[in-house]
């Protein structure tokens, strides 16, 4: 399926999705919750927000609404600056590149900086200490093609930029740090037009011979699970996207005990045991719940 997602389209869907979870806070096991936790759609997302809702219920007296799945970047950005969640976890690159529109850079500390000067300045919004990994966008071709082409750096795809066929993330397409930006550095020149996918589906698309050439995410447990292999992105191109929890000032201020119940988890996660994490999900098929209590029993955080 081929399909192309406007700043306009955007925009009109994230404002329904907004006002699609707005509405009283219940949490699963019921009364009234405190706050919400938003996340994206993809796996280490949900990982990442059921992981802050279960430190955040175990380490203080806060009730907390999981309002996960929420699609992607904008429409939880939206939803966190108009209220309807509270918190959820981004990463530094992603709001540097997407939200800020900011051309790449590829030192961390700066990054970080400038995001969390900027989330306080334009939207009131703070960012947390980072949890420890970055999840990088990671360009896959299947390990059998790398074998047989002696694949090893994103830069050796303009060679085969004729014979690959191409799939990406509808938000992959429309981003600045993302397929524009990425062809236009490594000078690639894809005869085959691009395929759109939910980005679910592009790891097995892979796989399965349906492309050739996807952009994934670095910690993602299908790497391993499907026998890919992550190019070396040897021009620098992606800027560094360490996962953070951002959250809402107000929120802060009624609730001070979050702070430190969310300095617990900085620096806790190592991109191996995100990947493994999010093995343990797509891979093992494992309940997202106990994967994401263990690790935590695993830290002394329970």
């Amino acid at each position: 399926m081929k399909m192309k997602i406007g700043k306009v389209g955007v925009l009109l869907l994230a404002i329904a999705l907004v006002l699609g979870v707005a509405g009283c806070r219940e949490k699963t096991s019921g009364g009234k919750a405190d706050i919400a936790i938003g996340s994206k759609s993809f796996t280490e997302q949900v990982i990442l927000a059921e992981l802050v809702a279960q430190h955040i219920e175990n380490s203080t007296d806060l009730k907390v609404e999981r309002r996960f799945r929420l699609q992607g970047t904008f429409i939880c950005h939206n939803a966190l600056i108009g209220g309807q969640i509270d918190s959820y976890v981004e990463y530094t690159g992603t709001s540097f590149s997407a939200i800020f529109n900011k051309k790449t850079i590829s030192d961390p500390v700066e990054v970080y900086r400038q995001v969390k000067e900027q989330y306080d300045r334009e939207f009131d919004i703070e960012v947390m200490q980072p949890l420890g990994f970055e999840n990088t966008y990671a360009i896959l071709v299947r390990a059998e093609d790398a074998r047989k082409y002696n694949l090893k750096k994103v830069s050796q795809l303009a060679e085969l930029d004729s014979q690959f066929q191409p799939g990406f993330g509808y938000e992959f397409i429309e981003r600045l740090d993302g397929f524009p930006g990425l062809v236009e550095k490594y000078n690639l020149d894809f005869t085959k037009r691009p395929k759109t996918m939910a980005e679910g589906l592009m790891y097995r698309a892979l796989a399965f011979n349906q492309v050739d050439v996807v952009a994934g995410n670095s910690t993602d447990g299908r790497i391993k699970k499907l026998d890919l292999f992550m190019l070396e992105d040897d021009l620098k191109y992606f800027p560094p996207y360490e996962a953070v929890p951002i959250f809402r000032k107000d929120t802060l201020a009624k609730y001070p005990e979050l702070r430190e119940a969310i300095a617990q988890l900085a620096g806790k996660i190592s991109a191996t045991e995100m990947q493994e994490m999010n093995y343990q999900v797509d891979g093992e098929f494992r309940k997202l719940e106990e994967v994401v209590t263990e690790f935590l029993e695993s830290k002394g955080l329970i």
